[in-house]
């Protein structure tokens, strides 16, 4: 199965469209998920105020989301960055933090190390995250580069996750699902929709069959999320990228199975973004049903929403509309009160401890002897290089939306001629302001025109459009993105050297919003070297906050 055959379900237009979803808003008595998402006690139900969507204003794209007791969590894909698979956690469905990865290393292969190779748009694509009550262990399944599927497990969300397992088969776009006699399934594939029955251990495969041909007036279905309510089975999927369809099977987990539409070309909550799709279903502790899709919205990528779910009385899922389209707002649920607050995805990091926040993510896998923490985030050279596509080490953070900024307080007295460090707006077309050392001077810099073309190879390493000379071995960097989508996607940048009064360095970048890149922009943090390994730079302290 080739790479080219597998990116034609995602070549299909963003742009948001109109329209509503038919059909009745009425409850299926009784629906449950499975074992996972059965109903618990519970504390006296909390006050619900309204949310806004997104609930997220992160890039967490292709999610799946389960409920496990009180706790609900989260996967989506994060592509070429390391850790990958992030796991969220939440106990209201509003509001999230991050727990840990399901995916410790990319370890796939050497391109992934950046290392005669790179993996661009390649490594964590949709995959799927399950929970088995009977040895209360969390699972992750998805496929890499279209060759196998890798199965990770952990007790907890927030890890330790190891890989028990390698499959043959590549599950492209897989919903895990396991069954109320504690058997795993895995729904599969892009347009041809398939069933594989996993061994007892999760560990091989003891079966695969076709269960489903999408009508070419339908054109692709992918994106598998795999149900078993009421006694029937469900595959949620999406055409991407302005259609939700589901598949429901009254005869076991093979099959067969007839259609319905979910929602096409519905109207988004966010202006100028695209169709809610791809996401899951999930059941709160009352019985309700809601609907977490994501919301293609470049150039801060793939934002999650969340929408209430009804039932029809033949068993077929409805998403409640706000003026025929999506609600930017709904009741929050009805679940109990929080036990704690989740951890904000913005603020301080002084980068304490022994290891790094699980907000951070490599560009590509680290190399693991170039870097540490504690009293700050020390960052040494990793690669020679005078292309920041092919830098390790680049250290990455989501944007918040709508519009957020970073600051960076640096310490660069121990960088040699030749390197070069700073903050990022790092995508396809790239954008930073940093600092260059070259003959002992030392100048902070913005430099722009950095770009890939669409096989992400480097067609451009940067133009350097400003520049201003600097003194002392500590600097203030900020870069602010304004991510919302259409024109003109401001990133601008400044620094300091006084501590609180920032200059402005260069002219506005234009942030790209094409979608083919899939990953939205992020603030990178990075350090290389030019001419030869030895320098370093420490990073004490960055501040993401919002206006």
């Amino acid at each position: 199965m080739s790479c080219s055959r597998q990116f034609v379900g995602r070549r299909r237009a963003l742009a948001a469209g109109t329209g509503l979803v038919t059909g009745a808003f009425l409850p299926l008595a009784g629906a449950s998920r499975t074992a996972a998402a059965a109903p618990t006690r519970e504390s006296p139900l909390a006050a619900a105020p309204a949310y806004t969507n997104p609930v997220i204003w992160q890039d967490f794209a292709d999610i799946d989301v389960i409920r496990v007791g009180a706790t609900y969590y989260a996967s989506a894909s994060t592509m070429h960055y390391s850790p990958g698979a992030p796991v969220l956690r939440s106990y209201d469905l509003v509001n999230w933090e991050i727990a840990g990865h399901s995916v410790p290393t990319l370890d796939f292969g050497a391109k992934y190390d950046l290392n005669g190779g790179r993996g661009y748009v390649r490594g964590i694509w949709a995959s799927s995250l399950a929970y088995r009550p009977s040895n209360r262990t969390f699972y992750w399944l998805g496929q890499i580069d279209f060759a196998r599927t890798y199965v990770y497990t952990a007790t907890a969300a927030e890890g330790p996750w190891s890989r028990l397992t390698t499959i043959s088969t590549p599950y492209y776009d897989a919903g895990l699902l396991v069954d109320s006699d504690d058997t795993l399934y895995v729904a599969y594939g892009n347009t041809t929709i398939s069933v594989a029955q996993l061994s007892r251990d999760g560990r091989s495969q003891v079966r695969t069959q076709q269960v489903f041909t999408t009508p070419s007036s339908v054109g692709t279905l992918e994106g598998a999320r795999f149900y078993k309510i009421n006694g029937q089975y469900y595959i949620f999927l999406t055409r991407p990228a302005n259609g939700q369809y589901i598949l429901k099977s009254s005869s076991g987990p093979f099959g067969p199975y007839t259609m319905r539409q979910v929602l096409l070309d519905l109207r988004g909550p966010i202006p100028g973004g695209g169709v809610p799709h791809q996401g899951g279903l999930v059941q709160t502790q009352s019985g309700a049903w809601y609907y977490m899709a994501f919301v293609d919205a470049y150039p801060g990528g793939r934002m999650p929403a969340l929408a209430p779910v009804t039932w029809t009385p033949d068993g077929w899922p409805v998403v409640q509309l706000v003026d025929g389209a999506w609600g930017t707002s709904y009741p929050s649920p009805a679940v109990p009160t929080p036990p704690r607050q989740v951890t904000p995805m913005i603020g301080v990091d002084t980068f304490d401890g022994t290891t790094l926040k699980p907000g951070w993510e490599w560009n590509h896998n680290p190399d693991n002897t170039k870097w540490s923490v504690g009293n700050g985030l020390t960052l040494r050279t990793a690669t020679v290089t005078n292309d920041l596509y092919w830098a390790r080490n680049t250290l990455t953070h989501r944007i918040q939306g709508p519009s957020s900024t970073a600051t960076v307080d640096l310490d660069i007295s121990a960088m040699r001629d030749g390197d070069r460090a700073g903050l990022a707006l790092l995508r396809d077309s790239s954008a930073w302001i940093g600092v260059k050392r070259d003959g002992g001077a030392t100048r902070v810099v913005m430099v722009n025109g950095l770009a890939m073309d669409g096989n992400w190879n480097t067609t451009g390493t940067g133009t350097e459009v400003a520049s201003a000379p600097v003194s002392g071995g500590r600097i203030r960097l900020r870069a602010s993105a304004d991510i919302r989508p259409g024109a003109p996607r401001p990133g601008t940048f400044s620094y300091s050297t006084g501590g609180t009064a920032f200059t402005r360095l260069g002219p506005a970048f234009s942030m790209g919003n094409d979608w083919r890149f899939f990953m939205g922009y992020r603030f990178a943090l990075f350090n290389h070297a030019t001419q030869a390994f030895g320098g370093a730079v420490r990073v004490t302290r960055f501040e993401l906050s919002t206006p």
